[in-house]
């Protein structure tokens, strides 16, 4: 009887050992499990706040992004009315230049056939023959025609011509002239004239009908 109670006494005490091994490496595995959860969830928090960090940046590059945008066109409008100013500036001053040196140019080549009009005025008093004072005004009118037309100025011819609406005005029309002469120039009662290709006063003209 010792035997067998010595024996069973031995196992309940290895059953108890087996136990407590296995209630040991339970809590073990709970630990474990409990650990791996946790470091699981502690991943899981540094992965959202990774994302949410890379969500905030995202919203605010476009916004940046849309900023810059906005400052490069507002420099660049700057730039564009700063340089149109400068250019309609730079643009009335040589159009006031240009007036200006072209009203020179014609009172320069004006100004020796006032001298010769004046000379012509001061000697008419004291010339005899009316003949000679006459060729002299020619000469003069003739040498202002030649100024005139190295500033550009032309006459419009209207002897034995076409009527052309483009330079004549009809102010007369004169019947029965025959086929000849209708549509045909008769005569011209108002010189007209051309500056550089363009009509500054058109010829008056009576016409045949």
């Amino acid at each position: 009887m010792d035997n067998k109670e010595q024996l069973s006494e031995e196992e309940v005490k290895s059953q108890t050992e087996q136990q407590n091994g296995e209630e040991q490496n339970s809590q073990t595995e709970n630990v474990d499990m409990n650990e791996d959860e946790s470091e699981r969830e502690e991943k899981n928090t540094s992965t959202d706040d990774i994302d949410k960090e890379s969500e905030t940046k995202e919203e605010l590059d476009p916004l940046a992004k849309a900023e810059a945008e906005i400052e490069y066109l507002k420099d660049k409008y700057l730039r564009s009315v700063a340089e149109f100013d400068n250019y309609r500036k730079r643009t009335m001053k040589e159009k006031s230049e240009l007036i200006l040196n072209g009203s020179e140019r014609t009172i320069t080549a004006i100004l020796p056939i006032v001298d010769d009009m004046e000379r012509a005025m001061a000697n008419a008093d004291k010339a005899d023959d009316i003949k000679t004072f006459k060729e002299g005004m020619e000469l003069i009118y003739q040498k202002f025609q030649k100024s005139l037309e190295s500033l550009g100025l032309k006459k419009i011819e209207t002897d034995g011509t076409d009527f052309d609406t483009d330079f004549h005005e009809a102010i007369a029309m004169v019947p029965g002239m025959g086929d000849e002469k209708k549509g045909k120039i008769l005569d011209c009662v108002q010189t007209g004239y051309k500056l550089n290709d363009k009509v500054i006063r058109h010829a008056k003209v009576a016409i045949g009908q």
